[in-house]
């Protein structure tokens, strides 16, 4: 299948300006200028999409959504639902990461790891890290080490729960183990290996992880810590972390991303060691994009500034090499997006439209058999729409 986009104003996510992109099934074949006849000549399938008055730009990366839900802090009935495919795709999320939180026992790895798999059924591209706020982290083989190297879909090990509560109060020495596990598990099986840290509100903040670079060893790459936008205190120890080498990551839960990434950018955080997620759970995937767009739309950020740290950072970051960025020989996943609103036109994953026109061209695979209406709208929407405005985020 052969998938010729032309006339959009291509981002690799830098700027390439106006240029054609050649799908060839699930990759990325040229960027350029396209033969249509040349195309016809060869006489396979083959579709053209306009993307005249669009940006084209790969597709985001969300590297920490919670895929089965949360299971909330205030008893049994609050906990939330699986996260759907539907709100993942009209997010403009192409490649996901699925993690578990404080609980680990009704939300188990196993469960967690047959969503992943569900999910790269319907056609995206999922992975997931194994463990949780626990340490000893649990997992699904007999360690960590063994289930990055044997375990495709397992990326690396989190979210740890540091400077929390609900954390288990691991010592460095404990967690330098873990790094150091994590790590040989990654470089023996070409993955990422990090260990993605959930950083909670206490005063300690990152002394943790300072500790393990300065007592045990542990390089900072080796470490990833997420919620950094806590409070500003805690933003200058993760820019300083992201200085040494850290990626660090910015979650869009609290929907404040453009001051947070000013705050970022403003004590001079490398931009290029920051990665953003939605933390999805009780929010949706959907704020990922939605504060995207408000960063780019209504704050004027730079739309080259922030599409890295939504591709190719945290492709990087997850050491996924052929994600997060329009190269040949690149998987296909790509947005076109309306140049000046930002709506997202068209969605491709591994060159798979999943989004035409606006419209899903996707379901839950289980739909095909059931006779089930879900139709699920948060207090927040309500309140909002009742208001006036309209959050894109939680369809």
């Amino acid at each position: 299948m052969f998938t010729i986009i032309e006339n959009g104003e291509v981002y690799s996510p830098a700027l390439l300006g106006k240029k054609s992109v050649l799908l060839v099934d699930d990759k990325i074949g040229k960027i350029g200028d396209v033969d249509i006849r040349a195309v016809e000549a060869l006489g396979v399938e083959y579709d053209v999409v306009d993307a005249k008055g669009c940006v084209v730009t790969p597709g985001f990366i969300d590297p920490h959504e919670h895929l089965l839900g949360g299971s909330g802090e205030e008893g049994f009935a609050t906990q939330t639902p699986e996260i759907t495919i539907s709100e993942i795709v009209t997010a403009g999320i192409t490649t996901v990461v699925g993690c578990l939180g404080a609980d680990t026992t009704m939300k188990t790895l196993a469960g967690l790891l047959a969503k992943v798999k569900a999910l790269k059924e319907e056609g995206l591209s999922a992975f997931m890290w194994t463990g949780g706020y626990t340490v000893p982290p649990t997992t699904i083989t007999s360690s960590v080490r063994d289930d990055i190297m044997f375990i495709d879909e397992v990326i690396g090990a989190g979210e740890i729960a540091i400077a929390d509560e609900r954390s288990t109060e691991p010592t460095d020495l404990e967690v330098a183990r873990l790094a150091h596990d994590a790590f040989i598990g990654g470089m023996l099986s070409k993955k990422a290996g990090r260990v993605h840290f959930h950083v909670g509100a206490s005063e300690v903040r990152l002394q943790l992880l300072r500790d393990l670079i300065e007592k045990h060893d542990v390089r900072p790459d080796w470490l990833y810590p997420t919620h950094i936008n806590r409070t500003d205190q805690l933003m200058r120890e993760a820019i300083d972390l992201a200085r040494q080498g850290c990626f660090v990551d910015i979650d869009t839960v609290d929907e404040d991303l453009p001051q947070k990434l000013r705050f970022y950018i403003e004590n001079d955080g490398p931009p290029e060691r920051l990665t953003l997620s939605s933390d999805a759970s009780v929010s949706g995937p959907g704020n990922l994009y939605e504060q995207f767009r408000v960063c780019v739309a209504d704050e004027k950020f730079n739309l080259g500034l922030i599409l890295p740290m939504l591709t190719a950072n945290t492709a990087e970051a997850l050491k996924l090499p052929l994600m997060g960025k329009l190269n040949v020989g690149k998987m296909g996943d790509l947005l076109i997006m309306d140049k000046s609103s930002l709506e997202i036109r068209e969605v491709f994953s591994s060159g798979k439209r999943l989004v035409k026109n606006g419209k899903l061209t996707v379901a839950e695979a289980f739909l095909k058999k059931s006779n089930r209406r879900i139709d699920l709208t948060g207090e927040k929407i309500k309140a909002a729409e009742k208001g006036g405005t309209k959050n894109r985020s939680a369809k």
